[in-house]
């Protein structure tokens, strides 16, 4: 079935967030290809029912980004996408933790492998954003914590979880079809994760929280998480630019003791102690 490819060309910066706000404006699937120098192209799938110029103008208008960019729409069959996103997807490593998809062999000697196939979720591990959460999961979890990624897109920072070996890890986003693509993926790593629409959240404390999505929606999402933190719990808080750190911290000021705490490129992982 013919499908709707959009391709624009942004600074490599705002590649990231772009992405994740087209997943929000109803893109299926965001493939982020890098060019020489600081510019990259978004390549965005969408149902052949949609008008992609339209979800592109909403997201760059959520992003604060200039309205008019370079894009273009072609039809695109379905095996194609798949076969580019195939050939863009590169395993990566981050400390113990091994991701690629289901065709990479896993190198000898890995502690934990996490499979995640490219396709209809923000999340194969390659994003400075993920990346960072992943570092915090994979040096903060020693065994036995409660979980909650909230806006898990793919489901790669809970599977991750589960692999670090916390005890019970829940997994939220607002799209439906990310939590199907993340139940797929916890199925294929055989590992223990319930993934569920914010609705069904139930009361519940976590020891560990952890949020890879925008700025404006983490502000949002402080109250709420906050509710859901334990006591002395760690909240780690990616998608977010440097130039947009202390706004994020002060919404959460109120409830944890905040600090960035690492970098990569232009963004920041947020991270706090529940008071």
């Amino acid at each position: 079935m013919a499908s709707l490819a959009l391709r624009v060309e942004v600074e490599y910066a705002a590649a990231d967030v772009l992405s994740d706000a087209l997943l929000d404006a109803g893109a299926e699937s965001v493939a982020i290809e890098a060019l020489d120098g600081p510019r990259a192209v978004l390549n965005a799938l969408f149902a052949e029912s949609t008008d992609p110029a339209a979800a592109l103008a909403c997201a760059l208008e959520r992003c604060g980004a200039p309205v008019q960019v370079p894009f273009s729409v072609q039809a695109l069959e379905d095996e194609d996408w798949v076969l580019r996103s195939q050939a863009q997807f590169v395993p990566s490593s981050v400390g113990r933790l091994w991701i690629g998809a289901s065709w990479h062999e896993a190198p000898a000697g890995v502690a934990y492998v996490v499979r995640i196939d490219p396709g209809l979720a923000f999340g194969t591990g390659s994003h400075p954003t993920t990346r960072l959460v992943l570092a915090f999961l994979e040096r903060t979890l020693s065994g036995g914590e409660r979980v909650l990624d909230y806006g898990c897109g793919s489901g790669i920072l809970a599977v991750a979880a589960a692999k670090l070996g916390a005890s019970a890890v829940d997994a939220v986003d607002v799209d439906p079809k990310a939590i199907d693509v993340t139940r797929e993926n916890v199925r294929a790593n055989a590992v223990t994760v319930d993934a569920f629409l914010p609705e069904a959240l139930g009361p519940g404390r976590y020891d560990v929280l952890v949020a890879n999505i925008l700025a404006q929606p983490l502000v949002e999402l402080a109250p709420l998480l906050a509710t859901h933190a334990a006591p002395g719990g760690r909240l780690a808080l990616s998608g977010v630019l440097e130039s947009q750190a202390a706004e994020v911290v002060q919404a959460y000021a109120a409830h944890f003791d905040m600090a960035i705490e690492a970098r990569e490129e232009s963004w920041a992982l947020i991270c706090g102690v529940r008071r």
